[in-house]
Parts: C-alpha cells; structure tokens; sequence
C-alpha cells in the first residue's frame, strides 16, 4: 500500500492543465449543454480535453453516450470505470483508484459518471470537520482533496490541456469538494429571479469555502504528520476558485411573459454579479452585451437540440443526414462559430492559448 501511496501522491506535481467548473445552485440554465459544446470546440480546435462528469444526476454522461454504453460502465460487477469507482474505496478505508477515461474523440476523453456518485455525499461531510482537528489530518484531506486527486491522474494520463466539469445546482458537499478542485469558474445563468438568486447565494459562499479550505491547508501543513516522509508528496489544491465571468441565455419571446418581464432580470445580472462575486459595489449602468464579465450570450438553437441530443452529436456536427438541411444548417454553421467565439474568449480569461 505504501508503494502505491508514493504514486498517487505525486501524481498532481506535475499538473499544469486548467480546471474550469460550469456552476450556479439554480439549475435548468443550460450548464451541460454547455460544457458539451465547448469540449467539443476546443477538441476541434486540436486541444486535449478532458470532461469530468461529478454530477450524480450524470446527465453530462447522458450527452456523450447511449444507454447501453452506460449501462456497462454503471455494471459494477464487471467494470470500474466511473467516477464513483475511482472515489468509493476511500469511504471504505482504502484508496482512491487511478481513473478511467472514455475516449469520446481525438483529443476529447470523459470521466464519466455515476447516479451512486451521491452515495459520496456522506463521506465528503464527515471530512470536512474531521479536517480542523489536532490530529490525524490526512484521511479527511485526502477525502476532501479526491476529486482533485483523480483529476491530476486524469490529467497526466493523456497530457490534458483544460479539463472542464459539471456539477449538480446545489451547494452540498460533493460540489464544495469538486469547486475546491477548480481554477476557474464560470456561471450559466438564466434572464429570471431564481438565477440572480443563485448567483446572490454563490457568491458568499465561494468566499466562505476559499476561507475555510486556507484554514485546513495551513492546519495541514503545520501539523507533525505533513512532516512524515511517506506524506512528503502529499499535494493538495489551491482552492482558486476564480470567478472568469458569466454566460447568459438568451430568451425567447413567450406570450405569457412579455420581453420586458426578462429585461428586467437581465439588466441586474452586470450588478448582482460585481456586488456578490467580485465585492465591487459600484453600481454600474453597463448592459449584458457591453459587459466584460459577460462571456456570452447563449443562443437558443430549439429543434436542433433534440436532434443533435438524438444524434449524440453536437449541434454544429449536425449533418444533411441528420436532418440539417435548410436553415437548420444555416443555424448549425452558426452554431459553430458561436462555440468557437466562446472557447476564444474562456481561453483569453483562463491564459490559455488557442
């Protein structure tokens, strides 16, 4: 067990790609489809992209594969290869497992997901106060730390260049673990109150857990069993968590809700989102379009959603013999552009070439 300790350990030395995590406590704004899209731009655009799903809803999963792919995966008497399988061990006094990555295409892998990933949940709570005391610090760090730890063995195996993940609209302990894993965070948002909410409620308490997260480091690295030699490599995350900007939807016009219904929610987003994620109150007139926080406005493609969902494909793969044919290939070669505007302007925020 030592021997393998030594490896996993030094595992996240080396890891220089970007984490960047899609994330707002209100859900139904668009988040996986998203990430869906941008990985399939950057791995378009010749970068190793790595797709981490630790939702345990899976619906990230869902997008890549059919059932039938995820119903072996999920076999856990004849496969290994989730999420949930590389963290469960540790809930069990074991260790966490080096990962398995489920080449989608050249130079985009997922590390798929798993409905008992909430099995976790329990295990990732009890470690968080295990964490502040005088002593045996390092299984409750090494539980917090897990997902990191899995994404740097994920990272090293195929040299990854960003990896990008999807998380649950919540703020439990399974997304605190995930977001302490994070670089980066960017926040798909919807023109209605439940998403400015969200965006008031996520704020606060990112700045809590970058607090309590330095508290527990330091606490670490203070302590008589950081000094070990067998721990000498024992990594751990920053905890960055750095807000990059927001992404907006786009609405579409509904006969019971007229268009200035939404403008209303719309032209609070640049304030809400200085006041609570930066801590600028200056109150500024500035719109959604000119606002420098904002990286896009997301299009609604409507029937191409379910056609490329059908399809397993994204929207700008869509093909005539798919059913692309006419304005729909129009709006798909749009689609396209969008998508690469987008990787452009998260990888400006992020320094990362393209």
């Amino acid at each position: 067990m030592r021997a393998e300790r030594s490896v996993i350990y030094s595992a996240g030395k080396e890891m220089s790609a970007p984490i960047l995590t899609f994330f707002n406590n209100k859900g139904g704004v668009g988040k996986t489809s998203l990430i869906y899209h941008l990985a399939w731009s950057l791995a378009d655009q010749e970068k190793r992209v790595i797709v981490a799903d630790l939702d345990p809803q899976a619906n990230l999963t869902a997008s890549f594969l059919r059932d039938e792919q995820i119903e072996k995966l999920w076999d856990s008497a004849a496969s290994d290869k989730t999420i949930y399988h590389a963290v469960s061990p540790i809930a069990d006094v074991r260790d966490i497992k080096e990962p398995y990555l489920h080449e989608v295409a050249p130079n985009l892998s997922l590390l798929p997901g798993d409905i008992r990933l909430s099995e976790f949940e329990e295990t990732l709570s009890n470690a968080w106060p295990g964490a502040l005391g005088t002593s045996n610090l390092y299984r409750p760090m090494r539980i917090i730390s897990s997902f990191w730890q899995i994404l740097q063995m994920a990272s090293k195996k195929i040299e990854a260049q960003i990896i990008l993940i999807d998380i649950g609209p919540n703020l439990g302990a399974i997304n605190r673990s995930a977001v302490l894993a994070t670089d980066h965070i960017a926040i798909p948002l919807g023109a209605d109150l439940f998403s400015l909410q969200g965006l008031r409620n996520l704020g606060p308490t990112l700045k809590r857990w970058r607090v309590e997260w330095k508290e527990k480091v330091e606490r670490w690295n203070k302590s008589q069993e950081a000094k070990k030699q067998e721990y000498k490599n024992f990594n751990l995350p920053e905890g960055k968590m750095q807000p990059v900007g927001y992404l907006c939807q786009q609405y579409g016009v509904r006969l019971s809700r007229p268009v200035q219904a939404y403008d209303k929610w719309v032209k609070r987003i640049p304030n809400v989102y200085r006041s609570h994620l930066l801590d600028d109150q200056v109150n500024s007139a500035i719109s959604v379009e000119d606002d420098p926080y904002c990286l896009a406005t997301v299009k609604h493609y409507r029937s191409l959603v379910p056609m490329a969902q059908e399809h397993r494909k994204p929207i700008f793969k869509l093909t005539p013999a798919d059913g692309a044919i006419g304005s729909h290939a129009n709006t798909a070669q749009d689609a396209q552009r969008d998508f690469q505007r987008l990787s452009r302007t998260i990888a400006e925020k992020i320094g990362m070439e393209i």
